[in-house]
């Protein structure tokens, strides 16, 4: 069994194309192709299944390979960032993937310092929805991830970090500014910036409002909070958003009124995802350390 084959298969399985694959290691898909035979071939069993022209499937046999190949693969590459962090401890590798919002808002307070302090770091920072975060830590992409404590499974190792407020954006003046309370009969009355269709959130907003039978007017459909911020703000309509805090910098700018808003979904906690067991090296417990030491107010909310 030669390295590249069990490379050149890992990312196949991984991506589920050979022309995805192809791209990340840098080859072409015959090559691959011939790769992943010559493993076939070797270990006299099949691996892949092709279901059509773009979407394959791992057999039996491809899964437990596929496993084995993870464990060798992650574990080399541990191995290589234990030894260049031995090296120099100043060094080593830092790969985060987190949600828009949280890098745009959060990172941001922290990195320059934190970048600072540890500048030989190799730093990879991803922006991804949170099922696919959940999906980069679990098969060890990334060394930390961020996602809400309701969205995260049991197999990965949560830290709580933020806690999380649902709240309606409604421009400065808005009537609904005058109401004690508000649910929502009163909001399905303005045009609503909701998520995009398909997620969860727009799904569960939707569900709602159809259970009372509610008319409602979407707006705008916005994937992340500073689009809708901005329109809220042009006055086209009202934005329905978990918010680790109203009173970030950034948010304190804009002319905006946060209003409090249980229907919308209960209280969450902003947590980070790692690996179970993972060992983190000097300059990843640095990075915990600087979030953490950055919002003392919030941390464990």
């Amino acid at each position: 069994m030669e390295w590249q084959q069990l490379v050149g298969f890992y990312h196949v399985a991984r991506l589920g194309s050979f022309t995805k694959a192809a791209a990340v290691t840098y080859r072409t898909q015959s090559a691959l192709s011939q790769q992943v035979k010559a493993l076939e071939a070797e270990l006299n069993c099949q691996l892949l299944e092709r279901l059509n022209r773009k979407k394959l499937r791992l057999t039996p046999a491809g899964e437990e390979v596929w496993r084995f190949a993870q464990t060798v693969l992650l574990g080399y590459e541990h191995l290589q960032t234990r030894l260049e962090a031995g090296l120099d401890p100043t060094a080593g590798v830092l790969r985060l993937a987190a949600p828009f919002t949280t890098i745009y808002h959060l990172f941001r307070q922290v990195l320059g310092e934190y970048r600072q302090a540890w500048p030989k770091v190799r730093l990879t920072i991803l922006d991804r929805p949170q099922a696919e975060i959940i999906t980069l830590v679990r098969e060890g992409e990334v060394d930390l991830g961020f996602a809400l404590a309701s969205r995260s499974p049991a197999d990965l190792a949560t830290r709580p970090w933020l806690r999380v407020e649902p709240f309606l954006l409604v421009p400065v003046g808005h009537p609904l500014r005058q109401l004690a309370e508000i649910d929502w009969p009163e909001v399905a009355r303005y045009p609503l910036i909701l998520p995009p269709v398909g997620t969860p959130p727009r799904d569960r907003i939707e569900r709602r409002l159809q259970q009372l039978g509610l008319p409602y007017q979407v707006i705008l459909e916005s994937a992340n909070v500073e689009l809708s911020a901005l329109y809220v703000e042009l006055g086209l309509g009202l934005a329905p958003a978990t918010l680790v805090t109203p009173d970030l910098p950034e948010l304190r700018q804009r002319r905006l009124a946060y209003l409090p808003f249980p229907p919308l979904a209960p209280p969450d906690t902003l947590v980070i995802l790692q690996r179970r067991h993972k060992v983190l090296l000097p300059c990843q417990q640095a990075f915990l350390e600087c979030l953490l030491g950055h919002f003392p107010n919030h941390g464990n909310a």
